[in-house]
């Protein structure tokens, strides 16, 4: 596909109502009206910076966060650069206003689709249409960027994707797409094998579909990472979901 490079001004790219999408999950993308835009990395920061923050940022805060190293007046320059560029291509991706910074509210950004899905499982209004866009929960957010913000920010977003599918997963059981419901509960087991709710959700789905035996395959396979990896065994609770359905397969 075409990129827009730096040194050209497509007219489509200067339009007040272009389409713009900005994606951090797996790893960073600009697009306007479908077509991707290169950026340079500092540039890149800076859209990321001010898309995961829901408010306005001050110029100096925003150019001390993302240039730790540097001297104020060398941040500030960064900062008036990386602004540049943006405004170069498309000035409504970030709204300056009496010296703050925020992005412009008609930007759409994968990451916050993805945090309202998480909270429309999360909150039990999820239906069947939410399904087919599951997958942005599946992905990690900058996963090649090692910033302190940006790792608070994955270790945020990690948590909730893993509280929402581990939901999913129930959900989607209750639904009757057991298949979509192991999908889900996969997702979280293989995120974080150690988690014992990601753990339990995958067993109820095997127990859902009536296959008691696979989900006692997967207990053991717990309990033997569980005494590999943390020297303890699961909880109780989880033994005694795969007891009772046995004694009630039985």
């Amino acid at each position: 596909m075409k990129k827009i490079g730096l040194s050209r001004t497509p007219a489509m790219a200067r339009r007040a109502h272009a389409t713009i999408r900005v994606r951090l999950l797996d790893a960073f993308a600009l697009e306007i009206d479908g077509v991707p835009v290169d950026l340079p990395h500092g540039t890149q920061r800076l859209v990321a910076f001010l898309a995961l923050r829901p408010h306005a940022l001050g110029r100096s805060f925003t150019a001390g966060s993302l240039w730790l190293d540097a001297t104020e007046d060398r941040a500030a320059a960064n900062l008036r650069s990386a602004l540049w560029r943006l405004r170069h291509r498309n000035s409504s991706i970030i709204v300056p206003a009496h010296g703050t910074l925020r992005l412009d509210a008609n930007v759409w950004v994968d990451v916050h689709e993805a945090s309202a899905a998480a909270r429309r499982w999360l909150g039990g209004e999820a239906t069947t249409s939410d399904v087919s866009g599951s997958g942005l929960l599946q992905a990690e957010l900058l996963p090649d960027w090692y910033d302190e913000w940006v790792v608070l920010e994955r270790e945020r977003f990690r948590q909730l994707r893993l509280h929402a599918l581990e939901a999913m997963a129930e959900r989607l059981i209750d639904m009757g797409r057991v298949g979509d419901a192991f999908l889900a509960a996969l997702a979280a087991t293989t995120d974080d094998p150690l988690r014992e709710s990601a753990q339990r959700a995958l067993i109820k789905v095997h127990l859902a579909e009536g296959n008691t035996g696979e989900a006692v395959r997967q207990l053991r396979r717990c309990e033997q990472l569980f005494e590999r990896e943390l020297g303890m065994r699961p909880s109780p609770q989880l033994s005694r979901l795969v007891q009772e359905a046995a004694l009630g397969a039985g």
